[in-house]
C-alpha cells in the first residue's frame, strides 16, 4: 500500500488573501502567533525595492485595544466580501460563498500550510500501490452539527451526487474516473459501482486511472444523507436550492444567520471532533466600507490588507495590531482570448509580453510586497523554478516579434496585417494595480505600435463578458494552490469552466506533460515534470504572468488562535481561536 506519507506534498519554502480552506496537526493546534514557516531570504528587484520578508510582528500596547472590540466579548469577527448566499461546498459560483461554506465543511482529508495533505474527518487514508484504490477511515464518533451521526453512508451519497447527470456545480468529479461513474451519470446505472462502504468507518474507492488530484477530489466535504437527500432522485438536484440557507455541516462553528449586506454569524458546535471552540461566536463582516477604518476602531478582530508600507506602518504605528506577512500561493496574470486570431500565433503572444514592464508595473504597485511571475507557481511552491527563462522588457525585441509575424506599423504607427489594426480590448477590475497598469500598458504598446484600449467593471461583469469572449485581454489572480496542478489545470485543451480559462488555449505538450504531472506520485518526478512544462509554457505562453504577492494581515491582539496561511488562509485557525485576557 502507498502510505499517506507516500502521498505527502513535501515541504515548501514559504506560504493570498482570505479565502476558505487530519487529526489535527501541531501546526493548527498551536495557538502561539510564531510564524512556522521557514524565513524567505531578502532579495532586491530591478527597480531597487528590497522584497519583504515574511514574518511575525507582534503587539506593541495592548492598551490601545479599541472599546469597540472589547465590549465584543467571546465573539471573533473577520472580514469578508459580500457572498452570493449559496452555502453549499459543491454548488456556489461566488468565491466568497467558498470562505462562509469552509467554516462548516471541512473535508476528510485537508492541506496544510506547506500544501501537505493531513486528516480532518477521516483519521487515516491508504491508496493502493497501482494509485487505483482509494481507502478512507473515518474517526469514530463523527457527528453533523444537528446532532445527527456522519458515517461514510454521507461520504457515499456525497460522492454519488457529484456525479448526478443533472449535477454542474464547482467541484468536477469525473476528473477521479471513480469506476462506474461516467455509466451512473449517463446511463442507466442506479449506483456508482466503484464506491463501496466496508462498514460506518471504512469506505473504498476504485478509480480508473491513477491521478494524484483524487486524494482530494474523492476525500473532500460532506454532505449528510438524511438531510441532503431526504428528496434526492437522480437527475434531480433543484431541491438542494432549498438548503442554501439552512446549512448543515461539521465544521468548527456552525451556521447561526445570515443578514445580507452585514454579516454572517456562526455559532460554536458543541460537536465538533476536536471539541467546541472557545469563542462562542464567529462573525464574517461583510458591510461595505473600508476595512482598514473597521480594523481601527475595532468593528473587526482580523483583515487582510493591500500589501503596502503604508498598510504595514499604519497598522505598526496602532500597537494593538499582531501582524503577519506570508507569501500567497497564487499569481497574478493577464489572460489571452485565444479564440481570437491574433493570439494564436505565439510571437504575438511573446512580444505582448516582452512588450510590457511588468516590473515597474508590479514595483509601483506593490513596493516590495511582491514580484514579477514568470512560471505558473508561486515561489511558495516545491515546484517553482528559477530555471525559465523570464521575459525581460525589451521593446526592440517585441517589435521584430511582431515584425517577423506579419504585424507591419501603419501611417498612424499601429501595426497592420491584411488590413486589420492591431488594436486590443482589456478589460479589469477597479483598483490600485490598474490604475497603474493601465497607463502603463497603453504607453509601452504604442511604443511598439499596438493601440491598448482599457475597460474597468465590476467583478461579476467581467466574470460574465469574459465568458463570452468579448476581451482580448483580462486581468485576474488565481486562488490559493494547494499543488502546482491547480495552478495549470486551466491550460489543458478544452480546460475552461473558470475564471482561469483560456479561452481556446491547446498545446499538445502541454496536454501532455499536464497529465503525466498528475499521473505519479513520485516527488521528484513530479518536479521536473512541471519544469518541463514550465519552459513549454514560456516558448506558447497561455498568459502573461503578473505577478506573486505576499499577503498582509492584522489580528486584533485580544484574540489569540490566528495562523493564516497562503495555501488555505485562516480556516485551519479557526477551530483554535480564543479571546484572551489583555490588562
Amino acid at each position: 500500500m502507498i502510505k499517506k506519507t507516500v502521498l505527502s506534498l513535501f515541504s515548501i519554502a514559504a506560504l493570498s488573501t482570505l479565502i476558505a480552506c487530519g487529526n489535527s496537526n501541531d501546526s493548527v493546534q498551536n495557538s502561539s502567533k510564531e510564524i512556522n514557516t521557514p524565513e524567505t531570504e531578502i532579495e532586491t528587484t530591478e527597480s531597487g525595492f528590497e522584497l519583504v520578508d515574511n514574518q511575525f510582528i507582534e503587539a506593541t500596547d495592548l492598551s490601545a485595544i479599541p472599546a469597540n472590540a472589547l465590549q465584543r466579548g467571546n465573539t471573533v469577527v473577520a472580514t469578508l466580501t459580500e457572498p452570493g448566499g449559496v452555502f453549499n461546498p459543491f454548488f456556489y459560483t461566488n468565491g466568497y460563498d467558498g470562505n462562509v461554506t469552509a467554516v462548516m465543511f471541512p473535508p476528510l482529508i485537508d492541506v496544510d500550510a506547506s500544501g501537505e495533505p493531513y486528516a480532518r474527518l477521516a483519521e487515516d487514508w491508504d491508496v493502493s500501490d497501482d494509485g487505483l484504490t482509494y481507502t478512507f477511515t473515518l474517526r469514530e464518533g463523527l457527528t453533523f452539527d444537528n446532532g445527527t451521526p456522519l458515517t461514510t453512508e454521507d461520504v457515499e451519497f456525497t460522492l454519488t451526487l457529484l456525479h448526478d447527470p443533472s449535477y454542474a456545480g464547482v467541484t468536477d468529479i469525473t476528473e477521479a474516473k471513480v469506476t462506474g461513474g461516467s455509466e451512473y451519470k449517463e446511463g442507466d446505472a442506479e449506483s456508482v459501482s466503484g464506491i463501496r462502504v466496508i462498514d460506518e468507518q471504512t469506505i473504498e474507492i476504485e478509480t480508473e486511472v491513477a491521478n494524484y488530484r483524487s486524494l482530494r477530489l474523492l476525500g473532500g466535504q460532506v454532505l449528510s444523507k438524511a438531510y441532503y437527500g431526504d428528496r434526492y432522485e437522480k437527475g434531480e438536484l433543484d431541491y438542494i436550492r432549498d438548503y442554501h440557507l439552512e446549512p448543515v455541516g461539521a465544521g468548527p462553528y456552525k451556521f447561526d444567520r445570515y443578514l445580507p449586506g452585514q454579516e454572517i454569524r456562526y455559532a460554536s458546535n458543541e460537536f465538533y471532533y476536536d471539541g467546541e471552540p472557545e469563542a462562542d461566536y464567529f462573525i464574517y463582516k461583510t458591510s461595505e466600507g473600508d476595512s482598514t477604518q473597521f480594523f481601527q476602531t475595532g468593528e473587526v478582530d482580523y483583515s487582510a490588507f493591500p500589501a503596502n508600507p503604508d498598510n504595514l506602518e499604519l497598522l505598526e504605528l496602532l500597537g494593538f495590531a499582531d501582524i503577519n506577512i506570508y507569501q500567497s500561493s497564487s499569481y497574478s496574470f493577464i489572460k489571452f482570448n485565444h479564440e481570437k486570431e491574433i493570439f494564436q500565433d505565439e510571437r504575438v503572444k511573446q512580444a505582448f509580453i516582452y512588450g510590457l514592464d511588468r516590473q515597474t508595473i508590479v514595483d509601483t504597485a506593490f513596493q516590495g510586497f511582491a514580484q514579477v511571475a514568470n512560471v505558473p507557481i508561486s515561489p511558495a511552491s516545491w515546484a517553482y523554478t528559477e530555471e525559465v527563462e523570464p521575459y525581460a522588457y525589451n521593446p526592440e525585441k517585441a517589435k521584430e516579434l511582431l515584425e517577423a509575424a506579419g504585424w507591419v506599423e501603419g501611417a498612424d504607427g499601429i501595426r497592420e496585417k491584411d488590413g486589420e489594426k492591431l488594436v486590443v480590448y482589456y478589460f479589469v477590475t477597479q483598483g490600485n494595480l490598474s490604475e497603474i497598469l493601465i497607463p502603463i500598458a497603453m504607453e509601452n504598446y504604442a511604443e511598439i505600435g499596438i493601440q491598448f484600449k482599457a475597460e474597468q467593471m465590476d467583478y461579476n461583469a467581467l466574470l460574465a463578458r469574459t465568458a463570452d469572449g468579448e476581451h482580448d485581454l483580462a486581468s485576474f489572480s488565481t486562488t490559493m494552490l494547494a499543488d502546482p496542478s491547480d495552478g495549470v489545470r486551466y491550460f489543458q485543451t478544452n480546460g475552461g469552466g473558470s475564471f482561469q480559462n483560456t479561452n481556446g488555449y491547446s498545446n499538445e505538450r502541454v496536454d501532455e506533460l499536464i497529465q503525466a504531472s498528475v499521473s505519479t506520485f513520485d516527488l521528484e518526478e513530479r518536479t521536473e515534470l512541471y519544469h518541463e512544462l514550465y519552459q513549454e509554457l514560456a516558448e506558447d505562453p497561455p498568459y502573461i504572468f503578473l505577478s506573486y504577492g505576499k499577503v498582509l494581515a492584522g489580528t486584533n491582539a485580544r484574540v489569540d488562535g490566528f495562523e493564516p496561511n497562503g495555501v488555505r488562509g485562516i480556516t485551519p485557525s479557526l477551530p483554535n481561536l480564543k479571546v484572551v485576557e489583555t490588562e
